[in-house]
């Protein structure tokens, strides 16, 4: 396959998927529920290839979690389709309607964005939720999973496209890459693909950034922060912490580092880790940490800029949320930190100061996900300030064009004085 011929007929193909009616695209989404829960013994038995397949090559405990596709997994993604179908159509709502002058109208009209490439790690619900996602906002996509669930990604992909086809969409609307040698000919589609959207490493999306002309959007570590305030319920705070990092360890949302404050840290150090060490987590710590509690690594400063998608967690001691904050703007990944406080105040310092996509108080960071913000499902998510910030759902995919509706009118009467703008807002 040559990605580059297939991306000029998807680049010529997007205007007619833009064009779309909002029930076709729902229909093929209701269409792909239905083929995946019907088809989902070869979808688990092609996973089960995948599986063996990581457990021959040694592939971690944390890793291979991501790969599995399973029911539960599955329920999820049906789930997310559902939503995702009922959710209101997105392309074509009037975002500003404005009187120029007497029979001069300006509109501003969203529209899909065109060719999207989505480069992903290795996990099956991630091609689920980056083609529905696609489908609704009526892009054309291109999908590169990661090799690790080669099978299980084809299993999907077919299922999916011929379900998207079935309902009335055209059939360049979606196109899967296998081959690791057609990321490098996707980079090279700058006429004909409009954003790239890379999910992996950091040292991944700043190579797919340095390689390209086409815009990127993206986000590479997820390294979360919680940080535990004097004035936090502390029962609260470990409940929190504990699901932060276990619940899905090998998300990029789990947290990573927890800063305690210095009034209450020879208190409640001594209890964090003890319920970490009940949960199977290990514990690291700054020096001023290890001085309280036994920790397993004594870190230096530098050591605080990691990510371990691991039973791991970090803790330092920190003066307060401004300090927190201090922190997490030095060490972190801008992508979700979290505040344990009953003090307003403190909140209101910690979420001014904390540059972050997410910033939550008294919540775990695991909520930073697009389904869970009712977006249906997320194509990523993204720790850049232009176009969309966070998790990246319907209203990332979508740009703008503005309108004008006359009769006859020239721009010549306005520079000249004979005709002049009156600007209201309809």
């Amino acid at each position: 396959m040559n990605i580059q011929e297939e991306a000029r007929k998807m680049k010529l193909a997007s205007p007619r998927m833009a064009s779309t009616a909002g029930e076709v695209r729902n229909a093929a989404l209701l269409g792909i529920a239905k083929a995946l829960e019907e088809n989902k013994t070869a979808i688990f038995s092609a996973n089960a290839e995948d599986l063996a397949a990581a457990d021959a090559a040694g592939i971690s405990a944390a890793v291979k979690k991501r790969l599995k596709f399973d029911e539960g997994k599955l329920t999820a993604c049906l789930d997310g389709l559902r939503q995702l179908a009922e959710l209101p159509d997105p392309v074509g709502r009037v975002l500003l309607r404005r009187e120029m002058d007497a029979g001069l109208i300006l509109t501003k009209l969203s529209c899909p964005i065109g060719v999207i490439g989505v480069i992903f790690e290795a996990r099956p619900d991630a091609l689920v939720q980056i083609s529905s996602l696609c489908i609704k906002s009526g892009n054309c996509a291109v999908l590169k999973g990661g090799k690790e669930t080669a099978r299980t990604n084809r299993a999907l992909f077919m299922l999916i496209h011929a379900a998207a086809v079935e309902a009335g969409l055209p059939k360049e609307c979606l196109l899967q890459a296998e081959l690791h040698n057609e990321i490098g000919e996707l980079l090279t589609c700058d006429r004909d693909v409009d954003l790239l959207i890379p999910r992996g490493s950091n040292a991944f999306v700043r190579y797919i950034m340095d390689n390209t002309k086409i815009p990127v959007m993206g986000h590479a570590d997820g390294i979360c922060h919680i940080y535990v305030d004097k004035d936090a319920d502390q029962e609260k705070a470990l409940r929190v912490i504990v699901d932060a990092k276990t619940q899905y360890t090998a998300a990029c949302n789990a947290v990573e580092t927890v800063l305690v404050d210095r009034p209450i840290a020879t208190e409640f150090l001594p209890k964090l880790a003890k319920a970490l060490a009940d949960a199977g987590v290990e514990l690291r710590g700054s020096r001023e940490a290890a001085k309280i509690v036994p920790v397993a690594e004594v870190m230096d400063d530098d050591a605080f800029a990691k990510e371990y998608l691991d039973l791991i967690l970090s803790a330092a001691v920190v003066d307060g949320p401004a300090a927190a904050a201090e922190h997490i703007n030095r060490f972190g990944s801008h992508h979700t930190d979290s505040i344990l406080t009953e003090n307003d105040v403190a909140w209101e310092v910690f979420r001014a100061l904390v540059d972050s996509a997410g910033v939550y108080r008294n919540v775990s960071t695991r909520f930073a996900d697009g389904f869970r913000y009712g977006f249906g499902a997320e194509v990523g998510i993204s720790t850049s300030k232009i176009h969309a910030r966070g998790p990246v759902g319907l209203d990332g995919l979508m740009t703008y064009k503005y309108l004008i509706e006359g009769d006859g009118q020239i721009v010549g009467d306005y520079a000249s004085g004979k005709a002049a703008f009156h600007f209201r807002d309809l």
